[in-house]
């Protein structure tokens, strides 16, 4: 890079550096790390495409860049990730939150009036983002969370505590449903587990396979986890209680067929905006 960039060149510079090199999303992404060195939003980027660049701003984007190029994901650089229009620390400890799994939010709260004080149960919770919008959303409500991380459970509690629902977020460390007090019961059941197929990892992308493995790998099928949840929510589960699943777009049918077979009624898989299946749905008799 030359001595002199202004914030139009160096948008220009680097979303073309990116597309050489396979990156994502080059302009996006070019946009994202540059308003996180300048500290502004990517609107305000366009306010003032003539402004130099100091050469401090100009090696902290250098620093970025070299590392985006490497494969470390974006946000694991700048630190956040926006979930459900709010802000959530991410750090390589945890899954990057994908926009498909607000569809599990939304699934959850329709079930929900506002001011109902539902128990929410999120199992897998890595961030927190499902726990913690759960609880936004639905001040009256009582969330909990488990997580087999104990690191990912250090950022959760960060960002329930940054987000200003603590006090009605718990998080417990531990596998699934075993950390949970015996008496518990919940009226939404909801998880975003670990389901890509074992034998698929090697062929994700450089930038996914640096996010936590523990998070992406569900068994030679994908559906291991998935099937303990569906066969262990029942007993968690208040009469008709809503049990909210993010699966594989290719799982639908088999997950389905494990719904079943464990007694749930009203079963359905919805779609995300590709119209891939992504939620599954059932509900406890």
């Amino acid at each position: 890079m030359s001595e002199t960039w202004t914030v139009r060149t160096v948008l220009g510079w680097t979303a073309d550096y990116f597309d050489k090199r396979g990156v994502e999303s080059p302009r996006l992404t070019a946009e994202v790390l540059l308003a996180h060195v300048l500290k502004l939003s990517r609107v305000y980027l366009y306010t003032d495409l003539d402004r130099p660049l100091a050469k401090p701003e100009l090696a902290g984007f250098r620093s970025l860049l070299e590392r985006r190029a490497a494969g470390e994901p974006t946000h694991y650089l700048i630190g956040s990730r926006e979930f459900y229009n709010r802000s959530f620390a991410v750090d390589p400890r945890v899954l990057i939150p994908r926009p498909e799994t607000e569809l599990l939010v939304e699934a959850a709260l329709r079930e929900v009036p506002q001011g109902s004080a539902a128990q929410f149960l999120d199992l897998c919770t890595g961030s927190g983002c499902v726990a913690i919008s759960l609880a936004a959303e639905r001040p009256a409500a009582t969330v909990w969370a488990t997580e087999m991380s104990e690191q990912a459970c250090e950022v959760a509690r960060s960002n329930a505590r940054a987000l200003k629902v603590s006090e009605r977020v718990t998080i417990f460390q531990g596998d699934l449903f075993q950390p949970l007090p015996s008496e518990a019961r919940f009226d939404s059941v909801v998880s975003n587990p670990p389901y890509v197929r074992t034998g698929e990892i090697a062929r994700l992308s450089p930038e996914v396979r640096r996010e936590p493995l523990a998070a992406l790998d569900g068994g030679a099928d994908g559906l291991a986890l998935l099937r303990r949840i569906i066969a262990g929510a029942r007993q968690w589960l208040k009469p008709r209680g809503r049990l909210a699943l993010e699966i594989g777009e290719t799982q639908g049918a088999a997950v389905l067929d494990l719904l079943r077979q464990s007694g749930y009624a009203n079963v359905r898989i919805e779609k995300d905006l590709a119209r891939l299946d992504r939620i599954a749905l059932g509900t406890a008799p």
